[in-house]
């Protein structure tokens, strides 16, 4: 309707022109001309802000949509922060655990040692026991493949080095 309306200014500047450059009156062509010009700027500026209030529009919406994404990724990393956070905690807590059986484990080594005088070699194949007994008058050197004896015939070599006298 808007449009319709410009048009149709713009028609009857037109035939107001065309009358007045037919009737030869130099100052009203002047002055239709300026009014021309005014209705040709007006309509420039118009169309100027109405593009102006577009990319304005425009740009609210992509730096709300920016916001968005920032949100998101913020609410992401937070996430992945935490997540790093908690598994830093449960190595810490099994490395503590570590610490703990280790420290058993050597205790109870020690207390083997003691009671068996029994030396391990610890880096050997997972079914050879190698190790030293160190008896009352010489040391006996131990190499069993427990893959070809049962537990208790393990058990039993193993304990035949043991004195039973207190």
């Amino acid at each position: 309707m808007a449009q319709s309306h410009k048009f149709q200014d713009l028609e009857e500047t037109g035939d107001v022109l065309v009358s007045f450059i037919n009737s030869s009156q130099p100052e009203r062509l002047i002055q239709v001309k300026e009014g021309h010009q005014a209705l040709f700027d007006k309509h420039l500026e118009e169309a100027a802000g109405q593009r102006l209030m577009d990319m304005e529009e425009e740009k609210n919406q992509r730096e709300e949509e920016l916001q968005i994404l920032e949100d998101q990724l913020r609410k992401f990393l937070q996430r992945e922060l935490e997540s790093l956070r908690i598994e830093d905690h449960e190595l810490d807590v099994l490395r503590s655990e570590e610490f703990h059986d280790i420290s058993s484990i050597k205790y109870v080594a020690q207390v083997y040692y003691l009671i068996t005088k029994i030396k391990w070699e610890y880096d050997t194949p997972p079914n050879v026991l190698k190790g030293v007994h160190y008896g009352p008058d010489l040391a006996t050197p131990i190499n069993m493949d427990t893959s070809s004896l049962s537990p208790c015939e393990v058990s039993d070599q193993l304990w035949s080095f043991v004195s039973t006298e207190w």
